[in-house]
């Protein structure tokens, strides 16, 4: 058996593709299908199957895609029941490929429809676990992603249900088997996920917290549901697209990679209908750009950052982006459900500059400016990093709004200077460019944010302080 994993990590995405004997099957697939086909073609295989452990939140899968261009039957686990045509298996059903078996595990939890895919060789070994977000190295799936999809199904009783798959269906398996989760650190789907994306079932019996034996199940649900941070925006928009649908990539890829002219942007920035998306690096950003655009950097997050700040989903957008990489921007739009990309600024933002149209930039010092600066009162220092960042470490005076609550707390940005930073530089920018959008401009960014003002003498607090406005 050939089992690749397939890691994606500015989403924390793992899919897989395993042939044997002629026969692919891929595992959660990512919304562009072509890589997979094409590794099929180079093992001279035909994909059979496209198995889903689940209905995803964090990224739309690229299972119908799959399945039209390849003929692959979707699988789901029991209790699944999406709006197109697909096998809903029974628990411990087989499924043949190649020389191999592929065995349905139902192990609700994370999600009620979740299920764990047991790998078995030729000679009937078992060979590892394809376990979905039921479980991962150092963590389990959280609870609280499908509350509302059921009536009265609360985290309480998701996360009781876990208890029992782990337990009665995970523990009861042999410790030599292979995990092979759905996701690694940096998702949003767990909170203790380790950097590794492999284990022994045997080490995570030993080392992971929610396959200690000796926790009741009543002290498993407390574990599970402590320090849960509030779930991405979008998670449950995509949700709804794995169960229902989507458009084709293709047809999004078309829309998408459609070149506008500096003078016909113009017409569309006059609209006011269309979301403006600067894709640059926060430093490009910084020294120019249009008027009312919004940075969100390829470089890092991008996605994420996407859906949590972009509230609704259907948005028509126009990019600018590092020339040649429009068409990873709207791959990567894609992954998480934003189709609406309806074009890009032909020559990037320099074509817009070399017009002479107006630009704006953003103000920045380096931490050694901000050391100078600390102790003048006349400024207010905005911390834009995640609540437990900042209660975990933060530069004294500092005042807490995280950048995903930014926009709905700008009424209460200071009305005096500011300056402006977060860990390193990325979500200080997409900050200050929401901040100039609203008209606020009394304010400088820090280059290399709090990593950086961590290396000078600035006074940082290391307890638990509260983070709101004064």
């Amino acid at each position: 058996m050939k089992i690749e994993q397939i890691y994606t990590g500015c989403i924390s995405h793992i899919a897989y593709y395993i042939e044997s004997k002629g026969e692919a099957a891929i595992f959660d697939p990512l919304r562009e299908v072509d890589p997979y086909i094409q590794k099929a073609e180079k093992d001279h295989a035909k994909i059979k199957y496209v198995f889903e452990t689940h209905f995803h939140a964090d990224f739309v899968s690229g299972h119908l895609d799959l399945a039209k261009k390849t003929g692959a039957q979707i699988v789901y686990g029991p209790t699944a029941n999406p709006g197109f045509e697909a096998i809903i298996a029974e628990d411990n059903q087989l499924f043949k490929l190649g020389d191999y078996q592929i065995k349905v595990i139902h192990t609700p939890g994370h999600t009620m429809e979740s299920t764990t895919y047991l790998l078995i060789d030729e000679k009937g070994n078992e060979h590892g676990i394809i376990s979905g977000d039921t479980l991962f190295i150092g963590d389990v799936g959280r609870p609280d992603l499908a509350q509302h999809v059921i009536a009265d199904l609360t985290e309480e009783k998701l996360a009781g249900h876990l208890f029992d798959s782990l337990r009665n269906k995970i523990m009861s398996l042999n410790d030599d088997l292979i995990v092979y989760p759905n996701h690694g650190a940096g998702s949003a789907c767990g909170k203790k996920m380790s950097k590794e994306t492999t284990d022994t079932l045997g080490n995570q019996k030993k080392t992971n917290y929610a396959l200690n034996p000796k926790l009741s199940k009543e002290d498993f649900i407390v574990e599970l549901l402590t320090g849960l941070t509030t779930p991405p925006g979008y998670f449950p928009k995509n949700v709804v697209l794995n169960i229902t649908g989507y458009e084709s990539m293709d047809i999004v890829m078309e829309r998408g990679l459609n070149p506008i002219s500096v003078s016909n942007f113009e017409n569309f920035l006059a609209d006011g209908e269309y979301f403006i998306l600067d894709c640059r690096r926060a430093d490009e950003f910084a020294k120019g750009f249009i008027p009312n655009s919004i940075n969100i950097g390829l470089e890092s997050n991008f996605a994420m950052w996407v859906g949590e700040l972009i509230k609704d989903i259907n948005q028509k957008m126009i990019l600018i982006c590092p020339l040649g990489k429009e068409e990873e921007a709207i791959i990567r739009l894609a992954r998480v459900g934003y189709d609406q990309a309806i074009g890009y600024l032909e020559g990037g933002f320099e074509a817009w500059k070399n017009t002479g149209k107006p630009i704006e930039i953003v103000n920045r010092i380096n931490a050694e400016e901000f050391e100078k600066r600390y102790s003048n009162n006349q400024f207010e220092i905005i911390d834009v990093r995640k609540i437990s960042e900042f209660d975990s470490e933060h530069v004294e005076r500092a005042i807490n709004i995280p950048l995903n609550q930014l926009e709905k707390r700008i009424i209460e940005f200071p009305k005096k200077p500011c300056i402006i930073h977060c860990a390193g530089g990325y979500r200080s920018m997409i900050a200050a460019s929401i901040l100039m959008k609203y008209g606020i401009d009394d304010f400088v960014d820090v280059e290399g944010g709090f990593s950086a003002i961590s290396k000078t003498n600035v006074p940082v607090s290391e307890y638990i302080c509260p983070s709101t406005l004064l």
